[in-house]
């Protein structure tokens, strides 16, 4: 019977890049989603009866954020007593950096990590850094230049690209990576390098101002957000996520993509179109 890989949350950003690595290497990889495309399996991780993973080797965990810490760890628990349940053989799991234990989203990954330690299943835990993608989408842009609540902080940045480079390498060949927990964060970029990079100043703002603009004047957050991205801002302002590691580096064996240049396009890419 061939070996199928199967990746959680395909049609986001990590699942399907990764996916995406997968086929490149001519594994037999295959996506599972709530929104499935062509050829994916539908899988709702607050559905439990959607869980079939009959036919999987390995299953790489892309995690199911985005909502409350009892919601996320029920989501995962739920997936992984599939897993157990239908025969797969593996688990790659991507989780938070180490040093993110001060984050405000970190309980929910640390609680897989406790199941994945108890369970029966074989696994390999990537403990992945903040993406620089993320750090250059929450400078704020002002009429004259950025703003951020990072102050002087440096971030440990790496990009989304080479963290699903690194699951895809792992995920199609698990064996060697069994019982693994690796540390794939970057190079420390600062929120005034990324302003440099783009020829603008840079502003710090404080953090309770920061607070209250999450709460008071940016539509569409959820209850859970504001104190998640005030525990990033803070955990990069008095350097909680400025080390490195290298573990990504020697994984992927060469030197990762410019995480500076990376977060740089994506504030360019948020800069709101100049007034008529």
């Amino acid at each position: 019977m061939t070996d199928t890989i199967l990746v959680t949350g395909a049609n986001g950003n990590l699942g399907s890049a990764t996916l995406a690595g997968l086929r490149a290497r001519d594994s037999a990889a295959t996506g599972g989603s709530r929104t499935p495309g062509e050829g994916m399996r539908h899988l709702d991780f607050d559905d439990r009866a959607s869980l079939e993973l009959t036919g999987v080797s390995t299953l790489v965990l892309i995690s199911a954020g985005y909502a409350e810490d009892d919601q996320v760890v029920r989501r995962h628990t739920a997936v992984l007593d599939a897993a157990a349940r239908d025969g797969v053989r593996h688990v790659v799991y991507t989780s938070l950096a180490g040093a993110g234990d001060h984050l405000g989203f970190a309980l929910a990954h640390r609680a897989t990590e406790r199941l994945l330690r108890a369970g029966s299943l074989p696994w390999t835990i990537l403990r992945n850094g903040l993406y620089a993608e993320l750090f250059g989408s929450l400078l704020t842009w002002t009429d004259d230049g950025l703003e951020s609540a990072f102050g002087e902080g440096a971030l440990a940045a790496v990009a989304r690209e080479d963290l699903a480079e690194a699951t895809a390498i792992v995920a199609a060949d698990p064996a060697q990576h069994r019982g693994r927990v690796y540390e794939f964060v970057g190079t420390p970029i600062t929120a005034q390098q990324v302003a440099d990079r783009l020829g603008v100043p840079h502003r710090t703002v404080g953090l309770g101002e920061y607070r209250r603009r999450l709460l008071e004047e940016t539509p569409g957050l959820l209850p859970f957000q504001p104190p998640m991205l005030a525990s990033i801002a803070t955990a990069v302002r008095h350097g909680f996520l400025d080390g490195t590691a290298p573990d990504l580096t020697d994984l992927l064996g060469r030197p990762l993509r410019d995480p500076l240049a990376t977060a740089a396009a994506a504030a360019s890419a948020a800069r709101p179109e100049p007034s008529a």
